[in-house]
């Protein structure tokens, strides 16, 4: 796993907050989102402002224990056309939060890093992914910066093996030590995941962070691309078949990774 510096989360979600509320402006909404079956482009707007207004209110309330409830006022308008402008809202509102909060602070998390800063990162590419959603609903072609992508297949494969109390296929992927080496071709970024018995994770081989020398261990299979695409086949958006995304190795161990990754 490398220790590329990580980009500026907060402002990064302003930047895709605002992608996306200039991509639903004035859109049909009624669209169905090819990556997220049964949705339309208005059902993907009110599930990320809500996303942005629960992580707000977790953020603002410093939680230590898990919720009980997700419940948030999240003052959704009546009519669809003032969308843009409730998402636009939700997002401006988690910046003012994110301002004020202390990303050191310790919190209740999901994930792997228990701190406030987890929340913000988990907004940006929950926002990111999703702003990629409206932009196949609406045929329109999607572009990811290198670094950002690559942080976001970390935040990904750091966090994934905690996400089965709301991602129950990630419990199946157990193995007998076998590993699965994701790697980008356009800029850093190489990590090795490995499938135990008793679950799955990220291990520290040398591959650029500090640990080793440098030089990978071999794994059972790869998945090589640029950031962007790897970031989108991990989140299933795009095909592990698609042009420049390279895949080597035990087909099977991947058809498992793949058929149980998904969150």
């Amino acid at each position: 796993m490398s220790t590329a510096e990580q980009p500026d989360h907060a402002a990064a979600v302003a930047a895709q907050s605002a992608r996306f509320v200039d991509l639903v402006r004035g859109a049909d909404l009624t669209a169905p989102v090819p990556t997220c079956p049964g949705w339309t482009l208005a059902d993907l707007v009110r599930h990320c402002g809500g996303v942005h207004r629960w992580f707000s209110a977790l953020l603002l309330q410093k939680v230590q224990e898990r919720p009980t409830s997700r419940d948030v006022d999240l003052r959704l308008p009546e009519r669809e056309e003032d969308y843009a402008d409730w998402l636009a809202a939700g997002a401006a509102a988690a910046a003012e939060v994110f301002a004020a909060t202390d990303r050191d602070a310790p919190m209740w998390v999901w994930g792997a890093d228990g701190h406030a800063r987890f929340w913000i990162r988990r907004m940006l590419f929950e926002t990111l992914v999703h702003r990629v959603d409206a932009e196949r609903a609406l045929g329109l072609a999607s572009s990811i910066d290198a670094p950002l992508a690559r942080d976001g297949v970390d935040e990904f494969l750091v966090n994934l093996p905690y996400a089965a109390p709301f991602a129950p296929g990630v419990a199946h992927l157990r193995g007998t030590g076998r590993t699965i080496r994701f790697r980008c071709t356009d800029t850093d970024g190489s990590w090795l995941v490995r499938l135990r018995p008793d679950g799955f994770g990220l291990v520290a081989d040398g591959a650029g962070d500090g640990t080793g020398d440098g030089a990978e261990a071999a794994a059972d299979a790869a998945v090589s691309a640029p950031a962007a695409d790897l970031l989108l086949v991990l989140y299933g958006r795009t095909a592990r078949t698609a042009p420049g995304v390279e895949c080597t190795g035990d087909a099977t161990l991947l058809d498992l990774w793949f058929a149980h990754s998904a969150f």
